[in-house]
């Protein structure tokens, strides 16, 4: 019997976090928290920090500004839950209940679901302002709220049956007593698989096929009116086709966020292989999947939090982040900057 899943009824449950090999379980878990504790602390750290400079920086109420700011936020959901991770592999049974068994992976889920689908509205958003010429927001408060609502309530909805269906189980392990484990426990195969082929569908290739789409719109303005660029903003000619308006900061946001979606695809995408490789295993019975394995995983896949907010900052804010954390630095190389030839910028309505 594999010692990382146990069957019962002729089904195979998958012990996700729970680590029941007592072989170097010490040392392994030390490495193991060290690793994941710094992805927190980096994580939490970054996320702030980005949060702060995107507030300071820009307005308030900006639609960007604001869909940022959500992803940020679900960052910061996603990794809550490492410290529960960590408790869950010191321990060999499952010791912090129901609730926490039907919460860790549906969170974690949840908040990358939100965080996907974040970056695809914020790809839609900025489309439609440069297509339409809007020097305005191009959705209006009550648009975004709504906008942020349906954010948020489709990806819990999407993720739901990962909360009613995780549930704490007691089973006999082999030369050991009774143990408890949290695992997912569907009502047929049928059911496991039609969810996750669904969820992989509506959660992460369709917003990834409106990230390209858009994206790849306005990369082909941009590069065909390249050689027309003003030294400010790029205009089309009257009268060979609609007159759009890519500015320089809708250039620099588009490669900001090209950067972050390659990122997330590439940091996300082993998690959703390692799911059907589970799937499979429930399925078939003789394919190998360790905790260990699943645990190194989706430490990969939560270094997507503490990288996100990294990345943004520095595509975006790199002059902020000198003045933040190294000032004395930063005024010289302005000074010095200023002194061999920069202009004095001046207001357009002084």
């Amino acid at each position: 019997m594999d010692s990382h899943s146990l069957r019962l009824k002729n089904l195979t449950y998958f012990t996700f976090f729970s680590e029941l090999e007592h072989s170097d379980h010490v040392s392994r878990t030390v490495l193991e928290t060290l690793v994941i504790t710094t992805v927190f602390l980096v994580s939490v750290a970054a996320n702030v920090g980005a949060a702060i400079l995107v507030t300071c920086e820009r307005r308030l109420l900006a639609n960007k500004t604001i869909l940022t700011l959500n992803l940020f936020v679900a960052d910061l959901l996603f990794v809550s839950m490492i410290p529960l991770i960590v408790a869950v592999r010191w321990t060999v049974s499952w010791t912090l209940g129901y609730t926490v068994c039907h919460t860790v992976l549906y969170v974690i889920c949840m908040s990358g679901c939100v965080a996907i689908t974040t970056l695809a509205t914020i790809s839609v958003e900025r489309v439609q302002a440069i297509l339409r010429l809007q020097t305005v927001p191009t959705l209006n408060p009550r648009m975004l709220t709504a906008t942020l609502i349906f954010i948020w309530a489709f990806s819990a909805l999407t993720c739901l049956p990962l909360s009613l269906f995780f549930t704490v189980m007691e089973v006999n392990f082999p030369k050991q007593e009774r143990l408890r484990i949290c695992t997912l426990k569907w009502p047929d195969a049928t059911a496991e698989i039609v969810w996750n082929v669904a969820f992989t569908a509506l959660s992460f290739l369709l917003p990834g096929v409106m990230i390209v789409v858009s994206y790849g719109k306005i990369l082909q303005i941009a590069k065909h009116y390249r050689r027309r660029l003003r030294p400010r903003d790029v205009q089309l000619p009257v009268g060979d086709s609609p007159d759009y308006h890519v500015s320089r900061q809708d250039i620099k946001l588009f490669r900001t966020m090209l950067v972050l979606v390659l990122s997330f695809l590439i940091m996300w995408s082993p998690v959703f292989i390692i799911t059907f490789i589970i799937l499979a295993k429930n399925i078939l019975g003789h394919i190998h999947v360790s905790s260990t394995m699943f645990f190194w995983v989706v430490t990969f896949t939560l270094s997507n939090s503490a990288l996100n907010p990294i990345l943004y900052s520095v595509c975006q804010f790199k002059s902020s982040w000198h003045k933040l954390c190294c000032p004395s630095i930063a005024a010289p190389l302005k000074k010095r900057h200023c002194a061999s030839g920069c202009t004095p910028r001046i207001h357009p309505l002084s």
